[in-house]
This record gives structure tokens, sequence and C-alpha cells, in this order.
């Protein structure tokens, strides 16, 4: 089998703008979730924001491939170079600007034909003023109109991280709600083992700040009110976030011959699906734990080899009930396990590639993670609270999404 390496990480999160920046506030237990309050409309909540204004999909996804070839020592062209980027919700933000002015332009004619001359000469004033209010917020970049509808659809981010780069090999855009960011990885490692490429620029970025995105997870019941409390006793739900991860993988033999640094080794992944419920997972988890058994397996280790687990964490009642009942069945009480969401915040679907970066920062740095948000643990786990010296040799890294699509890959040296 062709051993996988990440030689190449670009991160952007609520915590930095860059890897160093976010995991060094990781590790010293800051978060970087705050009251915001990104449309007029809705009640400020906390949210894991890269700044004050919703992040640019575009822009993000730009800046983090950029970043994990500089930090591979690589330079675009690479039309050689296959590139497996994915999102849960892709340009959502734009799908809903548009909708929200194709709205407006229909009810102000309608509203017009209905005026008399005078009434439609004020009408049409006081309307543009309150366009002018509600949009003040928009960047220019959001202020696309219908004809661009096309650069919005949910693969193109990743025909443009393609274009960005100059790849002309395989080109993937998975969706698998939470467990995409992992998914995407797997397929990328896949396709070097098959032989298919060398190297593939492969990950996950998200720009959920959106208000249908926000009303939805509210509506289910599902934010939190004041923080994300992963397996905590008081915790109140997930809090979210925006952020992307994208690495640099290749064969280990190309990497040798470049002689470029090495993270770690993608070992092996396991993939399951629930088939139960659209956002409710299975209550005796027996996917999950298939996925992790799958993931071991193929990664020719036992339970007992794992030193680490980067969890999925949610902080909702349901998930880190379940995760930890597949925790306790599978390993022992000594390994480590924590969940980086109280301090990036939830974001979706790029959330096991954020997972993935921190779990390769851990394995370099021979550093624990903490479980930012986490005071009184509810469950018999070694929780880790603050990051601590430890001697990790291999990792797991878990996502659980919506739908029941459970992810699960292993990393190390």
């Amino acid at each position: 089998m062709v051993a996988v390496v990440v030689t190449g990480i670009g991160l952007v999160s609520a915590l930095g703008k860059n890897l160093e920046e976010s995991w060094q506030k990781l590790i010293a237990g800051e978060s970087g979730i705050t009251y915001h309050q990104p449309f007029p409309e809705l009640e400020p909540l906390p949210l894991g924001m890269i700044e004050e204004q919703p992040a640019q999909m575009k822009v993000l996804t730009q800046l983090v491939v950029r970043y994990a070839l500089k930090d591979a020592g690589l330079c675009p062209p690479l039309p050689d170079c296959g590139v497996v980027i994915g999102s849960s919700r892709s340009y959502q933000g734009l799908w809903e600007q548009m909708a929200q002015q194709m709205y407006w332009e229909v009810g102000d004619i309608s509203i017009q034909n209905g005026l008399r001359p005078a009434q439609r000469s004020k009408w049409t004033a006081s309307r543009t003023a309150i366009k002018i209010q509600n949009f003040e917020y928009l960047t220019p970049y959001l202020r696309h109109s219908i004809e661009d509808w096309l650069e919005t659809l949910p693969h193109m981010n990743t025909i443009a991280a393609a274009r960005q780069i100059g790849a002309c090999g395989v080109v993937l855009a998975p969706m698998a709600a939470c467990a995409t960011g992992i998914w995407a990885i797997a397929q990328a490692a896949n396709l070097i083992q098959t032989g298919q490429c060398q190297r593939v620029i492969a990950g996950a970025v998200e720009a959920p700040i959106t208000p249908l995105t926000i009303t939805g997870f509210g509506q289910m019941g599902a934010l939190a009110k004041t923080g994300a409390y992963p397996f905590d006793v008081r915790r109140e739900g997930l809090v979210l976030g925006e952020g992307g991860a994208v690495f640099v993988l290749e064969s280990a033999q190309l990497a040798q011959q470049r002689r470029s640094k090495v993270y770690g080794q993608i070992l092996g992944f396991g993939l399951t699906a629930d088939a139960y419920h659209a956002n409710v997972p299975e209550p005796e988890a027996k996917s999950a734990i298939a996925a992790v058994k799958q993931c071991l397996e193929r990664s020719h280790l036992s339970a007992n080899d794992i030193d680490y687990i980067h969890a999925h964490g949610t902080a909702t009642q349901l998930n880190d009930c379940i995760e930890s009942l597949v925790i306790q069945r599978l390993f022992s009480q000594n390994v480590a396990v924590s969940s980086t969401k109280g301090a990036t915040g939830h974001t979706l679907g790029a959330s096991g590639a954020l997972g993935l970066a921190f779990s390769l920062m851990a394995l370099k740095h021979q550093i624990l993670p903490p479980c930012v948000g986490l005071n009184h643990p509810e469950f018999d786990l070694d929780l880790v609270k603050k990051s601590r010296q430890s001697k990790i040799q291999r990792v797991l890294c878990f996502s659980f999404g919506f739908g029941g699509q459970n992810a699960v890959i292993a990393l190390g040296h």
C-alpha cells in the first residue's frame, strides 16, 4: 500500500488567521467564540467568526489553499495535482442573498403597480433607504446579481481552487454534512493509494454564518445561548463557526524526493451511514462503532494503539452522549479525548478538517489540545481540560454528521 503523508497545512479559524496562531491560542485554552449580531433582523448569538462580518467563501478558500501550498514549499501551476475540497453549505449565503434580492424586486413591482404616481414616488424613496439600511452589512462580493448564479453552484468553489493552482487532475467536491472534511481527506488519500495521483490538495471550507443556517439550527433548538461546552454537564448546544483547513497530501515517495517536512501519515479511514434519521444519531451507535472498527482495521491498529482521540464533540446533548458511548465501548479509560469546538465553534463541514489539522499539530509538538469550555465533565473519559505534554504516536479523528454520516480517520508518524 502506498503511504500517504501530509506535507502542508493551511488553516483559518475564529481562533486565528493562520495555523500557528490558531494552535497557540488553542493550547493556551483561549476561545474565538464571542457574541455577534451579523444580521440586524436576528438576535445576537455566540458565534465563532473570523472577522466582525461573515466570511466570504471564495476568499476563505483562496487563503487556506495559498497557505497550504506555501507551507509545503510548492508554487503553482501544479497541473498533475488532484483537488478534493468539500463544504456542507458552499455558497449558501450567496443563494440566500440572491433570493432576497429577487423577493424585493418582485415585491417592489407588485406594490408600485397599486400606488398612485405621487404615492409611488414617496414609496420608492423610502424603499431605497430601507434597502441601503439592510444591505450595509454585506460586502461588495456578496452583492451578486442573478446572472452570476453559475459561479455559486456547490462544486464551483472546488473548481475555483483548481483554477487557482492550475490543477488539471481529478477534482471532487464532497458534501456529507459534518463528516465532509474527513470524507474529503479520505477520498484524497484513496486517490494517492490507488495511483491516480501522487499529490492532492484536500480539505474543507465553511462560511455558514447566514440567516437561514442560524434560523434553522435555532428552530431545532440546537444552538447554545452562552457558549460551547463539549462533554460538560451544562452544555447547551452547538455554536456555529466559520473557517477552513486544506492539506497537501503526497505519496511518501514524492515527499522524500522533495525532501519536504512531514506532519504525519494518513494510516486509514472508516466511512459508514446510520440509515436511521435525518438528524438524530442511531441510539446504539452501531454504525459509528462500525466506522471506528473499519478505520482501525484498515490502519492495522488495535484500540489500545490509540493515544488520543479528537472527538466530534459538538456540545449538543445527543451527540456528546452517543460519542461518549462509542469511546467507552471501544477504548480504555487511558485514551485522551478532547474536542476543539469550544475554541473554534462548530464549522460544520470543515470541522473534521480543522480537527485533523489540530491533531497533526498534536503529533508534531507532542501536546494534547484542551477541550476548551469543559469544566464539569458528564462522562467517564480522560477528557483533556488543559493542554499537556504527552507521548502521542497514533491519533483518531471523529466526525459524525446529520443523516448519520460517520467518518473516522487515523494518523501516525
